[in-house]
């Protein structure tokens, strides 16, 4: 128990490492905290975590091993990710300035608790983290309740600390309500959500 007690340690660690910095996950939710707020936003970070839970839980029990038998289905899902990916880097760059604090404008929404859990489905970047998670921090006989406990710690770790990213962008909202600046922004948002993916097109 001991043994499991100092992993579960190393495993919050690593959870908060990756799921605090920056990524696609994290620059979109920032975008949304400052187009559409906070709590318009909240279904889209829960989605975040949510499919993550279930990509770890998933790679956890094995799914890592089709990746390995079958290299072709790891490629095509980083050009159907990248293909997702700049749709909604699209939405992003297109997103209307909203009239008032919180108020949505007719056909600009947030992306939605299923979208990002789909969007998970399809991020290379969750699926290396997935991956580096089950090789380094699940032993290779450990029990399946500490399979399930540590994708959960992951899990409840990420979403705090993806929330903050949300936060940050409704503190920055304001400073953004003019037109212009929010115009740039979004364009920013859109065009770093593009180049956070080349590296991982690469390998």
């Amino acid at each position: 128990m001991a043994d499991y007690a100092a992993l579960s340690y190393s495993i919050a660690i690593f959870a908060l490492a990756t799921s605090v910095t920056p990524g696609p996950n994290n620059l979109m939710l920032l975008a949304s905290g400052v187009n559409f707020g906070f709590k318009q936003s909240i279904p889209h970070a829960v989605g975040v975590t949510t499919g993550f839970f279930v990509m770890l839980l998933a790679v956890g029990f094995g799914l890592n091993g089709l990746f390995q038998a079958f290299p072709v289905m790891y490629q095509i899902m980083k050009v159907l990710g990248f293909a997702y990916l700049l749709y909604l880097a699209w939405g992003v760059a297109t997103s209307d300035p909203l009239p008032e604090r919180g108020q949505l404008i007719a056909g600009s929404t947030p992306l939605g608790f299923w979208g990002a859990v789909a969007f998970q489905a399809v991020n290379p970047k969750a699926w290396m983290i997935a991956v580096s998670f089950s090789s380094n921090y699940l032993p290779q006989h450990a029990a399946v309740w500490f399979m399930f406990f540590g994708c959960l710690l992951v899990s409840i770790v990420n979403f705090p600390s993806i929330c903050i990213w949300l936060w940050m962008g409704t503190r920055l909202e304001q400073a953004l309500r003019d037109p212009i600046r929010k115009r740039i922004f979004n364009w920013v948002m859109a065009s770093l959500l593009i180049a956070s993916m080349l590296p991982v097109l690469w390998l």
